[in-house]
């Protein structure tokens, strides 16, 4: 019996070309995700549930991109590739060739939000709830941006749902982009806004980023098992992926701050 699978159309990863400027699906999936964040953020601001003025939160979309990239780009250097990339140190920089590490993004990030909180002399952990909600925004339109670059699959499977991408060996293969930008983007912003909001979350500084950290952390590690490890890895300690490992941290953090509340409510 054959399995029906989805033949992924050719996408062309450019979407615009105006003379030497090319602009290409990743980098919009980056700026959509960066924008609608920023602008969720005014929004937050203006309901004084983030420590912040529209001023601040401009600077803070300027830091925090920078430090996106910057820390994107070198986690994926030298978590992913870095003998490539060390004996071609002229490609680190081109990020338009693709390339782009979560954890390396969110070690930028946090180090972007201590600088930024300690210039200010603003409650840290306020801001991170604040940038918690918004995160999930850009997680969903950076992974869809995945899908259509034909990258990052799933392991080859029969399921209904399939896809053949142009590079997976004529393989069908889970769309685990696409689950990455259910869990990740989609229901782990509906989660972290009902507690925010329906729950009062705002009222403890610090859920909300715990909750983010265990929800990714959940999510990536769960759906790694659906995708193909990367080539140049594979599987490393006890049949984990990189993608693990550098989300067990992350994992562990955020259980860390839950405990904490949990303990200072029963202690109260």
């Amino acid at each position: 019996m054959i399995t029906p699978a989805i033949v992924f159309p050719t996408i062309d990863p450019v979407l615009l070309e105006v003379g030497p400027i090319s602009i290409r699906w990743y980098a919009l999936a980056y700026l959509l995700g960066l924008l609608l964040g920023w602008q969720y953020l005014r929004y937050l601001a203006r309901k004084a549930l983030v420590p912040l003025n529209k001023r601040q939160v401009d600077d803070l979309l300027v830091i925090s991109a920078i430090a996106i990239i910057i820390g994107g780009r070198l986690g994926y250097v030298f978590f992913y590739q870095p003998s490539h990339y060390f004996e071609n140190l002229e490609q680190i920089p081109m990020i338009w060739t693709g390339g782009m590490s979560f954890h390396g993004g969110l070690v930028g990030m946090i180090l972007g939000l201590i600088f930024f909180s300690w210039k200010l002399q603003k409650p840290i952990l306020q801001i991170t709830d604040g940038i918690a909600l918004c995160a999930p925004i850009g997680l969903f339109f950076g992974r869809i941006a995945n899908f259509i670059n034909g990258e990052l699959f799933g392991k080859a499977s029969n399921v209904p749902w399939a896809v053949i991408f142009p590079t997976g060996n004529g393989l069908a293969r889970h769309p685990s982009q696409l689950y990455e930008a259910l869990l990740e983007g989609l229901i782990l912003f509906i989660i972290l806004n009902f507690v925010a909001f329906s729950l009062r979350g705002w009222s403890l500084p610090g859920l909300l980023s715990g909750i983010f950290l265990i929800g990714y952390g959940i999510s990536r590690i769960t759906v790694e098992f659906f995708r193909e490890p990367d080539i140049s890895l594979g599987y490393l300690f006890w049949g984990m992926t990189m993608g693990q490992i550098l989300t067990i941290p992350m994992l562990c953090l955020g259980i860390a701050i839950i405990t904490k509340h949990i303990y200072k409510g029963i202690r109260k």
